[in-house]
């Protein structure tokens, strides 16, 4: 029973503050949601041309902006895809992941066709979604942790969540109730949530651990403590580099910046070459599956 409502928390959630939010009639900021089914824009229908109104040199010139955008949707997409795909939650069915791709770039042309804005696996709800499905034994010890015994792998409640995600739209009337305090809450303990798990935060917190109260990492046995520490201060700074980026108009240079990063030669300098060796010792078997280059990006993230 415990297991089912934390399946379904996030929806009991805002259907309470929504509840509470309407019976004490606060004035709090409301979702705002389109009343009208139609484009965004009075003076074009719901399919763009891409000829006619711009000079010749501009369809030429976009080509760069667009291979920028194309490296940013696949390195999105794929990330996700790796994070879902690790070796802990036992999944089997990966070649699933391909089709996804497939469709998303058949997608992005018709939304780009549409004047639609892209989009691309996100990883706080795609983690939570394997999280819901996650299998544990029912017998065990006074005291003992159930087992974890895999995923229930189906497209059911896949399909379900963007045909509703669909019906979305006709809901306008019943979706403008719902606070936007709420819906940030909900998003700051699905991504707080999340966190459990991933190695940068783990190695975060490193930093406010005595050695004695460590957790045995396979990594601290064979890297140095302080390479340890230098490696996770690289990437905060990384990541405070991006996060500001990213609010400024040269977000679109995002991409060159990922795809730089991917080859991390920096990390030979930081670690040492044996140092690197042992670095992700529990995501070695993924060299068979993504390769060498592969591994150093999933150690990147």
């Amino acid at each position: 029973m415990r297991k089912l409502i934390s399946d379904f928390a996030i929806f009991m959630s805002i259907m309470s503050f929504v509840g509470l939010d309407m019976l004490m009639g606060l004035d709090t900021p409301k979702l705002i949601v389109p009343t009208e089914f139609k484009p965004t824009r009075s003076d074009r229908g719901w399919f763009v041309l891409p000829f006619g109104k711009n000079p010749w040199w501009w369809y030429l010139a976009s080509f760069v902006p667009a291979l920028l955008v194309t490296i940013l949707i696949f390195m999105d997409q794929q990330i996700s895809a790796v994070i879902v795909n690790r070796k802990e939650n036992k999944l089997k069915k990966g070649c699933g992941y391909h089709l996804d791709l497939f469709w998303v770039g058949v997608l992005m042309a018709v939304c780009s066709f549409m004047g639609l804005p892209w989009y691309v696996a996100a990883t706080v709800i795609s983690i939570a979604h394997i999280d819901s499905l996650k299998m544990e034994s029912e017998c065990s010890a006074p005291g003992e942790q159930p087992q974890f015994l895999g995923v229930r792998e189906q497209r059911l409640t896949g399909i379900l969540v963007f045909v509703l995600t669909g019906l979305s739209v006709f809901l306008a009337p019943v979706l403008q109730y719902i606070p936007m305090p709420v819906l940030y809450g909900v998003f700051l303990y699905m991504g707080v949530a999340s966190l459990s798990g991933i190695q940068f935060w783990e190695r975060i917190k490193l930093y406010l651990m005595p050695p004695k109260h460590q957790p045995d990492f396979s990594f601290l046995r064979h890297v140095p403590l302080r390479r340890v520490h230098l490696f996770t201060l690289v990437q905060i700074v990384c990541l405070a580099v991006l996060w500001i980026l990213k609010s400024t108009f040269l977000a679109i240079i995002f991409p060159v910046m990922g795809e730089r990063g991917e080859s991390r030669p920096a990390d030979s300098c930081i670690l040492g070459h044996q140092g690197f060796g042992g670095w992700r010792l529990e995501d070695r078997w993924r060299t068979d599956r993504f390769g060498s280059a592969g591994l150093r990006r999933i150690a990147s993230w």
